[in-house]
């Protein structure tokens, strides 16, 4: 007897439908083809015991098992539901007549009880472009699954309880969640706020301009100064995400598996922090069936990278790319896909390697040359995509003690957005362009006009400051931030001033 039950396969951050026919015939065999990997094979032992547990057992009976489409590896052990649902509608153990109407997925313990799953939204959204009637999952996935509107979504704890819907002994609860609703309510969840930060007005307001304009930033400064402390709030200062952000986050989340149990939609904006062990893979995606990597998991949000220069050269070269195209194409013999990787990139690092170099109060122990050399392990490609430059100086005593409390990051927000919005009037033709970091060298030319006053100053700055011919277009974007900022049509000397000022740690003249 023939049966089809249907799963998903994961490529990339999308899901394709696999077909799981079930056929059993005379004999006592069991095989498994379809380009199957070892979790999914080892889904017999699994199956086989969750069954006996819950009463039920495999037919002594030759079963043939074929996944298809067969020419694409299937792997993990999502499909052991799947599977464990073919053989028993293949052994008349439960109706086989609304079987191909769902997609089914999940793990199975070896008690029949579910595990969850990886990509449980992407699955759910293939499902209903498929015009499947709906999906039965674990439970621990179903508010994922159920962002997704048009189609069931049903949350099973064990087998028992699918094989009991299938057979209209008993009904599983269909999740329902109001996408929008739930978007909304967690929108302005952020646990770390400006407020807590005593002093360093300069860095917060270098923050504001970064956030404003979607700018890269490096922060150098010694050990204790805050640099942690001021990029871990950062996210709480950018605008907030629109729901096709939140969608397009939680679908890479989902992907990489790391969506807290029992949630929904990710509607606030990731900051990663990735240690600086990291491999290549690690933070821009791959293995054998390419994975999301960090760059991708901080889409529509911040990637931290603290003691820069303590990450492998390789690890820091593989992110030039990816920062300019802001998407990150992974290319395997079998396989080639496409993860975005639209993230702010925010650096920290300390002047040296004992890190009190310049420091006012505490003396640098390190040798001549050490400072260089510490500061060499940046390239010039990779420091050329970091905007703004800004140097960190320790808090004094009595800015610690003041009990006053400083501008919370609400009130820093409505200034972002308000010049965000400038910019997406500015930007409404170009869809691939939403802020000034974001904007073309032609287009550089039309929009940053500066006028006599202000190319000589950009002159005189250059050449006092040796400044490289690179910065001269950082410079340009972060001063029309600024002016955005001034609700400003024109740049002006101050804008350029200020941005200029965000460029003195200009790779010409560190450890000088």
């Amino acid at each position: 007897m023939l049966v089809k039950t249907y799963g998903s396969a994961l490529i990339g951050i999308s899901a394709i439908t696999i077909t799981v026919e079930v056929n059993t015939d005379k004999g006592i065999q069991f095989f498994m083809v379809g380009l199957p990997d070892s979790a999914v094979k080892e889904s017999h032992q699994r199956i086989e015991a969750a069954l006996r547990n819950n009463g039920y057992k495999i037919p002594g009976k030759k079963i043939t098992i074929n996944m298809a489409p067969a020419d694409i590896r299937k792997e993990g052990s999502s499909y052991d539901l799947t599977i464990a649902i073919g053989i028993l509608a293949a052994a008349k153990n439960i109706k086989e007549d609304k079987i191909g109407d769902y997609i089914i997925m999940g793990e199975l313990s070896l008690d029949g009880g579910l595990q969850p799953i990886k990509g449980a939204l992407p699955i759910a959204i293939e499902a209903r472009n498929n015009g499947f009637k709906g999906l039965i999952i674990p439970k621990a996935n179903a508010r994922e699954a159920a962002i997704v509107n048009d189609i069931d979504v049903y949350g099973a704890n064990n087998i028992k309880e699918v094989i009991d819907f299938f057979n209209d002994e008993n009904s599983l609860e269909k999740t329902i969640l109001n996408t929008r609703e739930e978007f909304y309510a967690n929108l302005n969840d952020y646990e770390f706020d400006f407020s807590d930060v005593k002093g360093q007005e300069n860095i917060k307001r270098a923050l504001e301009i970064a956030a404003t304009g979607g700018h890269n930033v490096i922060l150098i400064g010694p050990p204790g100064s805050g640099k942690t402390m001021l990029a871990k709030r950062m996210p709480s200062i950018l605008p907030p995400m629109n729901l096709h952000e939140a969608l397009e986050t939680t679908k890479i989340h989902s992907v990489a598996g790391i969506i807290i149990k029992e949630s929904s939609l990710i509607s606030v904006r990731p900051f990663r922090s990735p240690h600086h062990t990291i491999s290549d893979a690690g933070l821009i995606g791959g293995g054998t069936f390419p994975k999301p990597g960090e760059i991708s998991l901080a889409q529509n949000g911040v990637l931290f990278l603290d003691e820069l220069p303590e990450f492998k050269r390789t690890v820091l070269e593989v992110m030039r790319q990816p920062m300019e195209d802001r998407v990150v194409t992974i290319a395997r013999a079998r396989i080639s896909v496409e993860f975005p990787a639209s993230f702010m990139l925010i650096a920290a690092m300390n002047p040296c390697p004992c890190g009190y170099y310049n420091h006012p109060e505490q003396e640098c122990v390190c040798g001549p040359g050490i400072v260089q050399k510490y500061l060499n392990k940046i390239s010039g490609p990779l420091l050329d995509r970091i905007d703004i430059h800004v140097e960190v100086v320790p808090v004094p005593f009595k800015e610690l003690i003041k009990k006053s409390s400083t501008e919370k990051s609400k009130n820093i927000r409505e200034r972002v957005v308000a010049a965000r919005t400038i910019q997406e009037e500015r930007y409404k033709n170009h869809k691939t362009i939403h802020c000034n970091a974001q904007m073309t060298s032609k287009q550089l030319r039309s929009i940053c006009i500066i006028d006599e006053t202000g190319q000589t100053l950009l002159k005189n700055a250059m050449e006092k400051l040796s400044l490289s011919a690179r910065a001269f277009d950082r410079i340009l974007k972060v001063s029309r931030t600024i002016a955005d900022l001034d609700n400003s049509h024109d740049i002006n000397n101050d804008h350029l001033s200020e941005a200029i000022h965000f460029r003195s740690l200009d790779r010409q003249n560190w450890g000088t």
